[in-house]
């Protein structure tokens, strides 16, 4: 990607990278599976918003560093003081149930590993979804004990349908590229080494169609969509808001962690 502004010190937990009206924005804590601790959350939050108010951008991708696209939150944050559960329901800054402000740029996501959890709900607040090969996604609230607040059981059924949503976030078992494309939660599967330039060539298109038309456009999708969700977001807040304050335990969540990654590893290996 040729670089029109100056991209952050790789030690940065967001990567920002310009080339003309495309950003790509890359989570960045690889060690971590770009868990979501508050140092991640809060860094992605300042860049979408900076990016979406920028009338030079058209088009933002975003993807992980690594071999995952984002594991969900950080549970040993979670698990020891829990400050990252302060982004959950809805995040600061944000508007209800969705992890950032409102967008009026459209956002692809490029799901390059595995998106889970909170992960996967970052995924599902994107515009439009291509993954590679690797790409899989599992919703693990029910393991991890916390629930959705981010959208998550609103807007899963819209994609996959009833039965497959139920299904994923009442066993947390993984759902993996091929059959996610199949499904329709991706649009598109590619090499490994292919999804950047697929997704910022996707961006890139957008990009060159005239961009009030397209803020316009999108807005009218999310209108759309809002309206044939009716209540849900606020049901699905007030049963998360509900359970958290009845029975978060960060302890139980610290016990339950190596049991939720060595599964996770266990069903994402090839």
């Amino acid at each position: 990607m040729t670089e029109t502004a100056q991209t952050p010190p790789a030690d940065d937990v967001v990567i920002v990278e310009r080339s003309g009206a495309v950003a790509l924005v890359r989570l960045n804590r690889p060690e971590a599976r770009n868990a979501l601790n508050t140092a991640l959350m809060t860094g992605l939050l300042r860049v979408l918003g900076e990016l979406d108010a920028d009338p030079g951008v058209h088009a933002i991708v975003l993807t992980g560093t690594g071999k995952a696209f984002c594991a969900g939150l950080d549970l040993r944050e979670l698990g020891s003081s829990g400050g990252n559960l302060g982004f959950g329901t809805p995040s600061p800054g944000a508007a209800p149930n969705t992890p950032w402000p409102p967008l009026r740029t459209p956002l692809i996501g490029a799901i390059n590993g595995p998106a889970v959890t909170g992960g996967f709900e970052l995924a599902l607040n994107c515009d439009v979804l291509i993954g590679s090969e690797q790409a899989s996604f599992a919703d693990t609230h029910a393991r991890v004990g916390v629930l959705p607040g981010w959208g998550l059981s609103v807007l899963l059924p819209l994609v996959v349908g009833r039965g497959n949503a139920r299904r994923m976030s009442l066993t947390g078992d993984y759902l993996h590229a091929a059959e996610a494309l199949r499904v329709g939660l991706l649009t598109q599967v590619v090499p490994a080494d292919e999804l950047v330039p697929a997704a910022l060539a996707l961006a890139e298109t957008i990009a060159r169609n005239d961009p009030a038309a397209v803020q316009t456009y999108l807005a009218s999708y999310k209108a759309i969509e809002e309206a044939q969700i009716g209540e849900g977001y606020r049901v699905e807040s007030d049963t998360s808001t509900g359970w958290l304050e009845a029975t978060f335990d960060p302890a139980k969540v610290e016990a339950r962690r190596q049991a939720i990654i060595d599964r996770g590893k266990a069903q994402t290996a090839r």
